[in-house]
């Protein structure tokens, strides 16, 4: 199984005023291809900061990162944002859904920009959408749907152009736990089918209980990387306390 995500000795240094905040610290970690990994710890422990980092949507002061092969690290925007669109698909926890795009033109705008032909990703699109239980609501802008139903377009956003690299924070924050449980195992069966790597961060059991690995962040560094369902009782408790 070759690296499809490795970070070398990466840091990032918040300023706040005169003060500074290190949100990580000399974090190292080789994610393989097709891994189902979870990214655990308290709030601010840099999870989210983390996958901004391996997106590119923000810089490491220090370190560098390679993602499919490619230094992201040190890619300019244009570069960037080429490789984004045919490598990684985002959940975001807070949706960033475009407003004024139904559920259905939400999921499909990155398969515009790809150029799928629109057969193709008509039937793509309607298929994830019917498979996240938003069958019906094709056709409903974000502000018509609840804060679940956002996120399910989210994840159907994400995973509709088949990308290499799956990157989500919190994807279940806001879902009830059965829609949670249909949504992570239509993940890990493209997990399975297309060896599509996925990476959570994520305070919720029932991720945690789905990864093949856990690795645990505090204050910035990494403090346990387990290979296989491990923990997750431990872990709970460290989220919850």
């Amino acid at each position: 199984m070759g690296a499809i995500i490795r970070t070398e000795e990466v840091w990032r240094v918040y300023r706040q005023g005169a003060v500074e905040v290190e949100a990580l610290r000399d974090v190292s970690v080789t994610i393989g291809q097709g891994e189902f990994t979870a990214l655990v710890g308290p709030s601010g422990s840099g999870k989210t900061t983390l996958l901004n980092l391996l997106g590119g949507l923000d810089s490491p002061d220090k370190g560098r990162i390679w993602l499919d092969g490619t230094e992201v690290s040190s890619l300019g925007p244009g570069d960037l944002s080429r490789f984004r669109l045919h490598h990684i698909g985002f959940v975001f926890q807070a949706y960033n859904l475009i407003p004024v795009l139904s559920a259905y033109e939400n999921t499909e705008f990155i398969l515009l920009l790809q150029r799928v032909p629109d057969r193709e990703r008509k039937e793509r699109c309607f298929k994830l959408l019917k498979e996240v239980g938003l069958e019906g609501m094709e056709h409903r802008r974000p502000f018509e749907l609840s804060g679940g139903q956002q996120q399910r377009v989210a994840v159907a956003r994400a995973i509709a152009a088949r990308p290499r690299i799956v990157l989500a924070d919190e994807p279940t924050a806001n879902l009830d736990s059965k829609t949670a449980a249909s949504l992570l195992d239509l993940m890990r069966q493209l997990n399975r089918q297309e060896g599509t790597t996925f990476l959570f961060s994520t305070h919720d059991p029932l991720v945690m209980k789905r990864a093949t690995r856990t690795v645990r962040l505090r204050d910035g560094e990494i403090l346990e990387d387990v290979r296989g369902v491990a923990s997750t009782e431990e872990a709970a408790e460290e989220e919850g306390g």
